[in-house]
C-alpha cells in the first residue's frame, strides 16, 4: 500500500475507534434503543445518493437486522449499561470468533486449526475480562457487548449471500430494516414515558453525536474503506480494523478517564490477540480465512 493510502486508512482507523467515545457522549439521557433507532432513522435518507447493492431484499433484511438494529441496539444498551467505550470497542472484536463458530455451525466450514488456536486464546480474554469486572466493566454490559458481537457475527454469515456488496451500500439500504423495529422494542422495553423524556432531552452531545455516527462513521468511514478495497487485496486492508479497539481504548482513557482494573485490561488485550489469530493466523499459514470483519 502506498503512504497516502496507508494515511487514509488509518484514518478510518481513527474514525472509528473515536466513535465509541462519541457514542458514549451521546447517550446521556437519551435511550439506548431509541438513539440507535434515531441513527438509523438518519442513514435511511441517503438511499437517495447510494447505489442499492445488486442483492435480493431478503438477502439485505438479516444483514440490516443483525449487523446494524442487532448490533448497535446491544452496543448502546451496553454502554448505557456502565460499560466503559474502551472496553465496548474491544469486547466487541469477539464477532471474528462467533463469525467462525456460526459459519461452523450453518455453513459446515471447518475452522482451520490455527483459528481453534486463536478462539481458544479469544475465550480466555473474555474470561479474564469478566473476572476483572469492576464500575468500568459491569456484567450486564459484558453481556450485552458480546450479544452485539453475536449479532455482528450472525451478521457477517448472513452477508455471504450478499458477496461483492460494498460495505456502504449494505449499511445504507440495511438501514430500511433498522429503525422500525428499534423503535417498536424502545417502545416495549424503555417505554413511552422514557422515550418522550428522551426526546426532550436530545440535546447538543445527542444530535452531535448522531452528526458523527452517519457521517463520520458511516458515510466517510465506508467511502474510504471501500476504495482501500477496490484498490488491494482483502487480506491487505482488513488488518488495519485490529487498530480499532486499540484507537478506541486511548480514546477512552483520554477523553473520558476510563482505567479498568488490570484483568480486564489484560484479558481485552488477551482477547484482541485471539482475533487477530482468527483473522491474520490462516494468512501467515498460506491459506485464506473466509472471516469478514467489517465495523
Amino acid at each position: 500500500m502506498t503512504p497516502r493510502h496507508i494515511a487514509h486508512a488509518l484514518l478510518v482507523v481513527l474514525i472509528w475507534g473515536v466513535n465509541f467515545v462519541v457514542i458514549h457522549e451521546g447517550l446521556e439521557g437519551v435511550p439506548p434503543l431509541l438513539f440507535a433507532a434515531i441513527r438509523f432513522s438518519c442513514i435511511v435518507p441517503f438511499i437517495a445518493v447510494v447505489p442499492r447493492p445488486k442483492v435480493a431484499w431478503r438477502d439485505l433484511a438479516p444483514v440490516g437486522l443483525l449487523m446494524s438494529a442487532g448490533q448497535f441496539g446491544f452496543l448502546y444498551s451496553a454502554m448505557a449499561a456502565g460499560l466503559a467505550s474502551g472496553m465496548a470497542s474491544l469486547i466487541l472484536r469477539a464477532q471474528a470468533l462467533f463469525t467462525v463458530v456460526i459459519a461452523a455451525a450453518l455453513l459446515k466450514e471447518r475452522p482451520k486449526a490455527i483459528q481453534l488456536v486463536g478462539m481458544g486464546v479469544a475465550l480466555a480474554g473474555l474470561v479474564l475480562v469478566a473476572s476483572g469486572r469492576s464500575g468500568a466493566t459491569p456484567l450486564v454490559g459484558v453481556m450485552l457487548c458480546l450479544a452485539g458481537a453475536l449479532s455482528w457475527g450472525a451478521g457477517n454469515v448472513a452477508a455471504r449471500r450478499c458477496a461483492g456488496a460494498s460495505g456502504l451500500g449494505l449499511t445504507v439500504w440495511g438501514s430500511l430494516f433498522v429503525p422500525l423495529p428499534l423503535f417498536a422494542l424502545s417502545f416495549v422495553i424503555e417505554g413511552p414515558d422514557r422515550m418522550a423524556e428522551g426526546l426532550q432531552h436530545f440535546g447538543g452531545a445527542a444530535v452531535a453525536s448522531t452528526a458523527y455516527t452517519v457521517v463520520l462513521a458511516s458515510l466517510v468511514g465506508y467511502t474510504i474503506w471501500n476504495g482501500l478495497m477496490g484498490h488491494y487485496p482483502a487480506s491487505n486492508v482488513a488488518p488495519f480494523t485490529l487498530l480499532v479497539p486499540v484507537v478506541g481504548f486511548l480514546a477512552g482513557w483520554l477523553f473520558l478517564g476510563e482505567v479498568p482494573a488490570v484483568s480486564a485490561f489484560a484479558g481485552g488485550a488477551l482477547l484482541l490477540a485471539g482475533v487477530a489469530i482468527i483473522v491474520l493466523g490462516p494468512r501467515y499459514l498460506g491459506r485464506k480465512t473466509r472471516v469478514q470483519i467489517p465495523v
